[in-house]
């Protein structure tokens, strides 16, 4: 099939290109870096440099693609090292899943493309009370309101909800805490470095899943799947008081120091705290069922221990 690919240089996109190459599909990749057109080029596909938030260009990239499919990655997520100002922080990916997934939703429309695939958020969140069942494609975020985290959860729920309504047949893949090759190598930086502290005594479970993981499901939603949510992590959540000191000992770092809450807000914010003491997993269920995937890597464990021996 034509695939469109947009935010094709991220750290899933880089994975995304070459499997879809090697499905035997015909790809048309962006970037917003013109120094990166080689890479995709080399990758196999046709590259378009494309700002997400151009509405005219982004229509008349679709237009001039003919796609069949569109893939949705456009973030701006490099370089995360304070979640003090989530909304600011995240300011300009919030911009891309909101007028973003309009223009390309808009696209879409206009050039007859049958199935859209967006990114959407399965990570870590204030959840309103910790523990309990895992969460399903059917719960609401049930985010408690925090003053630096207004913008992301409506841009996040602007994805969910514009996607399987307004494409005839729009997915929404919910990813888990990305790791692996490329996606998060701040994080063992600033563990190695002791700068990542276990917050509240870590009771917040996180979802995670490993960045050629995610790709595969994506592919697999390429031809499979019925429209809605579908929730891409791995089949083992868990707290961050498990698998932080996990990672820093097969890192070889020190264990990461624990710190109460009013101390983690103190010096992250209240969005870290929440992160760390009240966050619920997701279940993978559906997306095992639906799109016949599996996870290379079923536990944050042993792909832990892959990503730092790569």
């Amino acid at each position: 099939m034509r695939v469109f690919v947009t935010g094709a240089t991220g750290a899933l996109g880089r994975y995304l290109v070459p499997g879809l190459v090697a499905a035997g599909h015909e790809v048309t990749a962006t970037t917003r870096t013109p120094g990166k057109v080689g890479q995709l080029r080399e990758a196999g596909a046709e590259p378009v440099v494309l700002d997400g938030l151009d509405r005219e260009a982004v229509i008349a990239a679709v237009l001039a693609a003919t796609p069949e499919v569109i893939l949705h990655e456009m973030t701006a997520l490099a370089g995360m090292r304070s979640l003090r100002n989530p909304d600011k922080l995240f300011s300009v990916t919030n911009e891309l899943r909101a007028k973003g997934t309009d223009n390309l939703l808009a696209a879409a429309k206009r050039a007859g493309t049958r199935r859209v695939i967006a990114q959407g958020y399965a990570g870590a969140g204030p959840d309103r009370r910790s523990g309990g069942a895992l969460k399903t494609e059917e719960d609401p975020s049930d985010w408690r309101p925090i003053r630096s985290f207004v913008q992301a959860p409506a841009a996040i729920r602007h994805v969910e909800e514009a996607v399987p309504a307004q494409a005839p047949e729009g997915i929404v893949l919910r990813y888990g805490a990305f790791y692996g090759p490329g996606a998060s190598e701040i994080l063992l930086e600033m563990l190695r470095k002791r700068q990542v502290p276990v917050v509240g005594g870590g009771t917040g479970v996180w979802s995670f899943i490993e960045i050629t993981d995610a790709a595969a499901a994506t592919l697999a939603a390429v031809d499979r799947g019925e429209p809605g949510l579908y929730n891409v992590v791995d089949s083992y959540p868990a707290p961050v008081a498990e698998w932080l000191p996990y990672l820093a000992q097969v890192a070889g770092a020190k264990p990461p120091l624990r710190v109460p809450a009013w101390v983690g807000r103190l010096l992250a914010g209240e969005f870290v705290v929440a992160q760390m003491t009240t966050s619920r997993g997701y279940s993978n269920e559906k997306a095992r069922k639906e799109l016949g995937w599996e996870p290379r890597y079923p536990s944050w464990r042993e792909g832990f221990r892959a990503w730092v021996s790569s």
